[in-house]
């Protein structure tokens, strides 16, 4: 993806991934979000991966990051909504790696610019009911505004992982299935899936601030 990341976009899932401070609950879900922050600022960090001829390596860790916390199923199956049940078996998973790719695709290249943007993230609360869980955080920018991002996960075999993001009260999902059933109905589902393979990220952002025509 090209341009600088403007907004609050730019936090959307970068967030996730950095430096936290000051943990008003330590339950398992903000455990797993601290554990993330961890690693992606180990590999932004680390001077061996600033060269331009190690930027598909650094994408790569990050990806690979991106992996163990999101669930990219579920994510996609509630973005895509009614037309889930409407898919074949080979289709959906087609579905969840294209969704996959335009989330990441998206904003793991805004990391950098989040980083310059932050100055700290505040772990505010963590609320858990059975297995679904929210972690409530602040991010600081360095003009002191405040970005209140909420995590949703759930826990499936013993592990938590997020499902939906939400940024001042904005979810991620929400909006990638209003432009997804917007595409679908006005269209069709190979539209859609065409113009996710073209990749279009800054038209399928999952921003409020930018819709597909």
């Amino acid at each position: 993806m090209r341009g600088v990341a403007r907004g609050w976009t730019m936090f959307l899932l970068s967030a996730v991934w950095l430096s936290a401070i000051g943990l008003a609950t330590a339950g398992e879900p903000t455990d797993l979000v601290r554990q993330i922050t961890d690693q992606v600022l180990k590999i932004l960090e680390d001077p061996q991966f600033q060269a331009p001829n190690r930027h598909a390596e650094r994408q790569e860790r990050l990806h690979k990051i991106a992996e163990q916390v999101f669930d990219w199923q579920e994510m996609a199956r509630r973005a895509l909504a009614v037309h889930w049940r409407e898919r074949t078996p080979q289709e959906q998973q087609e579905f969840v790696r294209l969704f996959r790719d335009l989330v990441e695709g998206t904003y793991i290249s805004r990391l950098e610019s989040a980083i310059q943007e932050k100055r700290e993230i505040q772990y505010v609360g963590e609320q858990v009911e059975g297995s679904r869980a929210a972690v409530k955080t602040n991010v600081v920018t360095r003009r002191n505004q405040q970005v209140p991002i909420e995590y949703r996960l759930q826990k499936a075999d013993g592990r938590w992982l997020i499902y939906d993001v939400l940024v001042e009260g904005i979810s991620l999902v929400n909006n990638y299935r209003s432009q997804f059933n917007r595409i679908i109905t006005s269209s069709s589902y190979n539209d859609l899936v065409q113009k996710m393979k073209n990749r279009q990220g800054d038209e399928l952002s999952g921003s409020p601030q930018r819709k597909v025509q």
